[in-house]
């Protein structure tokens, strides 16, 4: 009797332990389940942030902000080539600069130039004074008509250019002027800053800045109507 009674307490105490071990291993059961989906996310958020960082196993290893402004770029060189080509006589267009070998994307946001009229490829660089000119003039307006075209109720309304004319032929400089005056007709305002005599003669409302006769100080004067 004290045999069995012994054997039937052994008993109990593994029936107790069997129950204890099920119980446990229903908890293992259900946090292997919840580990192996942390894994899976944990996975998936890495490999996203190699891509975002720029660590993924392609050549061009570039990160998310390049991207984005990169593709931001293609939007204003696209607006700057519609207002370079007439300025240009269709000979010049934009182009980003994209290079295989260039990891991690340091020139993402160079340009080169087409030029149309010998079919080749140059670095933007190469432009004349004239020339440059006009290509920064054509990313200026480029540049204000995108950010007029995206949402937001953003309105780039005035437009000053220092300078640059001087470099501009009888022939540019008219197409210059005659884009810059049709921008003033559509409600934008543009500041000319400029010594061509040229410009002030075609150019209806200056502040024109003088310095005294006596050497000392500038008259400043506005015209208007000339």
């Amino acid at each position: 009797k004290d045999e069995t009674d012994a054997q039937q307490k052994e008993v109990g105490d593994m029936q107790h332990r069997a129950a204890d071990n099920e119980k446990l291993l229903q908890e293992l059961s259900k946090a292997i389940i919840k580990m192996e989906k942390t894994e899976k996310t944990y996975e998936e958020l890495s490999e996203l942030d190699d891509l975002i960082n720029g660590k993924t196993a392609g050549r061009n290893k570039i990160t998310l902000e390049q991207f984005v402004q990169a593709a931001g770029f293609d939007g204003i060189i696209a607006a700057a080539n519609r207002r370079l080509l007439p300025l240009s006589e269709n000979r010049f267009e934009l182009v980003r600069h994209e290079d295989p070998d260039d990891i991690g994307g340091r020139n993402s946001l160079a340009l080169d130039v087409m030029d149309n009229l010998t079919g080749s490829l140059r670095p933007v660089g190469s432009l004349s004074g004239g020339e440059s000119f006009k290509a920064s003039l054509a990313l200026a307006l480029g540049l204000s008509d995108r950010i007029s075209s995206l949402s937001g109720g953003i309105s780039a309304e005035a437009l000053f250019i220092d300078e640059g004319f001087g470099t501009l032929d009888e022939n540019s400089l008219n197409d210059a002027v005659s884009t810059l005056l049709s921008l003033s007709a559509n409600g934008r305002m543009v500041g000319i800053i400029s010594h061509r005599r040229e410009l002030q003669e075609c150019i209806p409302n200056q502040i024109v800045v003088e310095k005294k006769k006596s050497g000392k100080g500038s008259a400043v004067r506005i015209e208007t109507a000339i």
